[in-house]
């Protein structure tokens, strides 16, 4: 008997020790898995969903409030000509590899993202620096062709990370930066884990993140605990499930997370504006939100945020009108038009694009769907632009800007409109360049470029007893440095 009790004591001990353990990891679950792990070499939103924060760290970070804060750069001033920008770094940093961090990395890594060779998916947030000098190795001076107010937050986005000459080139498979989390292990189409490195100050030990995209297998995984939590769940439909569940929080908040029917601009009848506007007025934004998003989401009418004090409210400008939309095409000497869209893997493209075939074969356009997997839409479309329509949300902050590039996927060329956003870059004045935004959003619903359709929620699931996780999601991260577990 007394055996026994020592016994059950030791196991009791043992399951408490493992409990406390438990406490200082997390496992969350992830609908798409990145095509590789540096943010400064590729577009898709999963890397930085990653690393941002965690991993890499920037001048500058984008912060839950989705202000503007200091990381590597602990203060900046620019000059009273708007060229130069001085930023004063933080010392004593290490890269994972124990390499030192100074300014000659912050010039790599913005002469990297410059260069001609540049695989930078946001290259045009660097164009307008002229030189990057370093006078000493804690502080960086970057000299601009023109005022740009903006380069603060520009330099927050994931693709402005600060890298090390040591171990760029591998970064994308075995990731080397400055942030509390280092890479541990990827098993690819399972898992990836990242670590506490030694003497960061974040409460977590060890993250991992599972891929699983499919939104039965996430509500099981989750009712299961084999996860923690979804930052971004991808079945609406069971969100009232894990309501009336105690052990979950459902939080839902807002993104940068723009949902297009994207348009290839230069392939016939697309170029033709009337043709855009057509398809535009053949969708029900809030048949779509009903039907695919069960309710969640903001309708849009041009690439803003909704959240955003800048954002114009057109969704007006292509309201639901079947019979304009038919009497548009015949202006256009378009019939029996026949399309493809291609549908990359989150629940949201897929089932919405099942709404809109339907949408816009009641206006006579016939739209076959296409499913692909994630590395074929970067390539298919995203590089290759061979595309007719697609559908994907784009959640970049404040990323009206990728209108005015002439290489951008959806082959949008307007000089005007690229004549405004360089105006809006130089314009120091808040109220001035949000006007100016507002007559971009115009701007762009005008030309029908693409079919705005919602602004994406953030629909958050996990355990009620994880704290610090993003309500919100300013910027397209999992910023896991706040969080913990409550006692």
């Amino acid at each position: 008997m007394k055996l026994a009790r020592l016994l059950a004591t030791s196991l009791l001990v043992t399951a408490l020790a493992d409990a406390a353990v438990a406490k200082d990891t997390v496992t969350l679950g992830q609908v798409l898995e990145p095509p590789h792990l540096d943010p400064t070499a590729g577009a898709a939103a999963a890397i930085d969903e990653i690393v941002y924060a965690n991993v890499f760290e920037g001048l500058t970070r984008i912060a839950a409030d989705g202000s503007v804060q200091p990381q590597l750069a602990t203060s900046w001033e620019v000059s009273p000509d708007g060229l130069a920008w001085t930023f004063h770094l933080k010392q004593g940093v290490t890269f994972h590899d124990g390499t030192g961090f100074d300014s000659t990395d912050v010039k790599f890594s913005l002469e990297r993202a410059l260069a001609e060779d540049s695989v930078n998916a946001q290259k045009g947030l660097f164009e307008p620096i002229a030189a990057v000098e370093t006078p000493d190795p804690a502080t960086v001076v970057i000299r601009l062709k023109r005022p740009t107010g903006l380069l603060p937050w520009n330099l927050a986005w994931g693709d402005a990370v600060i890298v090390a000459p040591e171990s760029a080139e591998t970064n994308r498979t075995r990731p080397v930066g400055t942030g509390p989390f280092q890479f541990t292990e990827w098993r690819q189409g399972d898992r990836l884990v990242l670590s506490r490195r030694e003497g960061a100050d974040v409460a977590l030990a060890q993250v991992t993140f599972r891929f699983i995209a499919d939104p039965a297998a996430a509500t099981a995984a989750l009712m299961a605990e084999d996860v923690d939590g979804y930052l971004n769940f991808p079945a609406p439909e069971a969100l009232p499930q894990f309501e009336a569940d105690p052990r979950f929080a459902v939080v839902i908040g807002t993104t940068e997370g723009e949902t297009l029917l994207a348009i290839n601009n230069r392939r016939q009848p697309l170029d033709d504006v009337r043709v855009r506007r057509a398809i535009g007025h053949a969708i029900d934004r809030q048949a779509l939100i009903d039907g695919a998003m069960m309710g969640y989401g903001q309708p849009i009418g041009s690439h803003f945020s909704p959240s955003h004090p800048a954002y114009v409210d057109l969704t007006s400008r292509s309201a639901h009108d079947p019979e304009l939309a038919r009497r548009l095409l015949a202006e256009a000497g378009v019939g029996d038009l026949k399309l493809t869209i291609k549908l990359p893997p989150p629940s949201y493209a897929r089932r919405s694009g099942e709404i809109i075939q339907a949408q816009l074969a009641e206006v006579g356009i016939q739209a076959e769907l296409v499913p692909v997997e994630w590395a074929q839409w970067l390539e298919q479309v995203f590089a290759n632009k061979d595309y007719d329509l697609t559908i994907v949300s784009h959640t970049e902050p404040l990323d009206i800007g990728i209108y005015a590039r002439d290489d951008y996927y959806f082959n949008y060329r307007n000089p005007d409109f690229q004549a405004l956003m360089a105006r809006i870059e130089g314009t120091a004045d808040e109220a001035e360049r949000n006007t100016l935004y507002g007559q971009a959003q115009e701007m762009l619903a005008a030309d029908a470029v693409n079919g705005f359709l919602f602004e994406l929620p953030k629909q958050g699931v996990w355990n009620a007893r994880l704290e610090g996780m993003w309500a919100n999601a300013p910027i397209q991260a999992t910023d896991l440095t706040g969080v913990r577990w409550a006692e």
